[in-house]
């Protein structure tokens, strides 16, 4: 059984498609029930209640952690270790492997490219955070208590929900012929993975046990400057690449009213400089290649269009 936690965000439901297409028993695990795949079964249970977790995960030969908490870092500190200690215990009191999907916070700003390699040095409240949860799963299974891998990735585009930086502020905006923003400096790289390249990277870790005990940065693209984003999205949608910039200032003064804006001007860093994530490791181990951007845009236009209706 491969069990998703955290069920019905935008990486978990491209994991389910993978998994299903490949016809692997799936059990997804929500507070909120997930309806949406036929052939996969759900099961109810909060992240915080161990013996919520440890039921839901009975069966499993693995488990993928893909859940998202409330985007406050109030929360995080308070559930985030909760949940990643019900997660190491359920995960040695199945015998089953996990699977932790990850962000870069924890790395903040980094001069050059993140690699697995890279040295915790959050400037965030949600980074340090990220950082605990990420050392304390990798010394369980560097000590032989389990069997973990943690699958990290950088920012996403081509979500079902809009909710990503580029698929709202930029691509849904042009599909519109709105003009778009640009969050930080658009001279400055940045990272993106296409959503179901992300699904297929996770599939991927869950069928090759060799890969345990390990960080895997998942495949994504080279980063290019905000102004070739812009550019890349125009063409797509056949308009000006008319943006406005939204600079630290904006996005505190937004935050005065919009608590969820107030929440992302702490990691406004990785907007402000370059943002270049290194998949080699990952792309060199399976023999395969991110989904290059016009092709990952053009693929999302369909989907995107229903979003906006």
């Amino acid at each position: 059984m491969h069990t998703i936690l955290g069920a019905g965000g935008p990486v978990s439901n491209a994991l389910a498609h993978e998994l299903l297409k490949n016809n692997l028993p799936v059990r997804l695990v929500s507070r909120r029930k997930i309806e949406n795949f036929k052939n996969a079964t759900w099961t109810g249970a909060d992240l915080k209640n161990y013996q919520q977790v440890l039921q839901a995960v009975q069966g499993s030969t693995v488990i993928y952690m893909c859940a998202g908490l409330q985007y406050n870092k109030k929360v995080w500190a308070a559930e985030w270790p909760v949940i990643m200690q019900n997660l190491i215990d359920a995960t040695k009191a199945t015998g089953a492997r996990l699977i932790f999907f990850d962000n870069v916070y924890m790395y903040g700003h980094v001069r050059g490219q993140m690699t697995e390699e890279t040295p915790y040095n959050p400037n965030s409240a949600k980074g340090e955070v990220r950082a605990k949860i990420a050392e304390k799963l990798m010394n369980e299974a560097q000590t032989g208590n389990l069997r973990a891998t943690i699958a990290r990735a950088p920012d996403f585009y081509g979500t079902d929900s809009l909710n990503s930086f580029y698929d709202g502020m930029v691509l849904a905006k042009y599909a519109q012929k709105a003009k778009a923003m640009w969050l930080g400096n658009p001279e400055a790289k940045h990272a993106f993975i296409y959503i179901p390249d992300a699904g297929k990277a996770v599939y991927l870790l869950g069928q090759h046990p060799e890969t345990d005990n390990q960080i895997w940065h998942i495949p994504t693209a080279p980063a290019l400057t905000g102004y070739e984003f812009i550019k890349l999205a125009a063409d797509a949608f056949n308009t000006k690449p008319n943006f406005t910039k939204v600079n630290k200032l904006m996005l505190q003064t937004i935050g005065l009213f919009n608590k969820l804006i107030a929440e992302t001007a702490e990691l406004y860093y990785q907007y402000q400089y370059d943002y270049v994530f290194s998949s080699q490791k990952f792309e060199n181990k399976f023999g395969i290649k991110p989904t290059a951007y016009t092709t990952g845009i053009t693929q999302y236009m369909p989907l995107l269009r229903t979003l906006i209706k």
